[in-house]
């Protein structure tokens, strides 16, 4: 779904300093210790589903994201599926349990691509500035569509703030170095990032698309740009 984001060659990218290019095997450590949201499917149990099983995922992702699911029962998908309710209920116990699978591996899957942007050869600030851009592409505006369905789902909003969560520490881990290579003046981080690492998440609100005069995905992005250009040093 997500596009990955670019490598050596962007345009918006500054030259990379010496002391920059020291750091790569600190830094792959510091985000190392940045746990991933656990995954509700785990490597194990994928990979113990038959290609039939993955397909139905995938198929349901789109279908999720339409808001489609709402009404249905688990008989009802696996109708539209045409698979059996044995298929279905040997991927998860329950409609709600399946919705929310599918989600968190749409969720994995963008936060696997935004990681990219952590290995651009360019300054702290810039790769900041790609990772945020890359965790906005899960704000499409068809998944914006299933916020307010989803949310009513036990164990949705633990799996949504789980995965912001994710987002916010690695934001800060980026200003963290965006500070020590001297890239921004020196700041409150900590609480920086939860504004920057929040912003997709409160701009796919159903109340702020009615404010909003741009997609949740461009209005999260246009915020983003302008509070990273004010970190400059000038």
């Amino acid at each position: 779904m997500a596009a990955s984001p670019s490598r050596r060659g962007s345009g918006s990218a500054r030259p990379v300093s010496s002391a920059t290019k020291a750091e790569p095997s600190s830094r792959k450590t510091r985000y190392k210790r940045v746990r991933s949201p656990k995954r509700l499917l785990s490597s194990s149990t994928e990979a113990s589903l038959t290609a039939r099983q993955l397909e139905i995922l995938d198929t349901l992702d789109e279908s999720v994201l339409r808001g489609d699911f709402a009404e249905l029962t688990m008989a009802e998908i696996a109708k539209r599926m045409t698979c059996s309710l044995r298929t279905l209920y040997d991927i998860a116990p329950s409609k709600e349990a399946l919705v929310l699978a599918v989600v968190d591996r749409q969720l994995h899957r963008v936060g696997r691509e935004a990681m990219e942007a952590l290995e651009l050869d360019v300054l702290p600030l810039e790769r900041l500035r790609a990772y945020l851009r890359a965790t906005n592409l899960a704000l499409q505006p068809k998944a914006v569509a299933i916020t307010t369905d989803f949310a009513k789902l036990s164990g949705a909003r633990e799996l949504a703030e789980a995965h912001t969560r994710y987002i916010v520490e690695i934001t800060r881990a980026l200003l963290d170095e965006a500070v020590e290579a001297g890239d921004i003046e020196a700041l409150d981080t900590g609480a920086l990032a939860l504004v920057l690492g929040r912003l997709g998440r409160e701009f796919s609100r159903p109340d702020v698309e009615i404010i909003a005069k741009r997609s949740a995905r461009e209005t999260a992005d246009g915020i983003a740009e302008i509070i990273l250009r004010g970190l400059k040093p000038n």
